[in-house]
């Protein structure tokens, strides 16, 4: 019988050092999931701060193609618009040169503006308020110089 005491006793123990063992090992388990699952959360987390920092920059990035566009659109339109005035003025001036190229033109040109008259005609300059104040100042500039 005192074997069995001691078999008792010596299972006693064996069984507290598995229970001592298993609860260590249940312990390091559960530590190591700990470990694991804030690992995987700063992995998470990190992948959300990095997920939201590219929507900013795509976000960005549309907002300055959306400027850039709107801007480009503006000065098409401004380069269309001075396309279409200048084309008018080419139209004109193609106009003028077809007049100047006949001789009633030149005529009326050189009575006009040089003052000259045909064979048969008298000259009659009539001279209005505005003509006649910008004489006297460019005769009174013309004195001053002397």
């Amino acid at each position: 019988m005192p074997n069995n005491s001691n078999d008792n006793r010596f299972g006693k123990i064996r069984r507290q050092t598995k229970n001592k063992d298993s609860e260590t090992l249940i312990e390091k388990r559960l530590i190591q999931n700990k470990h694991r699952k804030t690992k995987i959360r700063v992995y998470y987390s990190f992948l959300t701060i990095v997920l939201l920092i590219c929507l900013a920059q795509i976000g960005f990035s549309a907002i300055l193609n959306i400027s850039k566009a709107i801007s480009y659109q503006t000065k098409i339109k401004t380069m269309k618009e001075t396309k279409n005035q200048a084309s008018e003025k080419n139209k004109k001036l193609k106009e003028e040169i077809k007049n100047f190229s006949s001789t009633s033109s030149i005529e009326s040109i050189a009575r006009n503006n040089l003052k000259m008259a045909e064979d048969n005609e008298v000259l009659v300059i009539i001279n209005t308020a505005e003509e006649a104040n910008s004489t006297k100042t460019k005769n009174g500039k013309n004195k001053k110089k002397k």
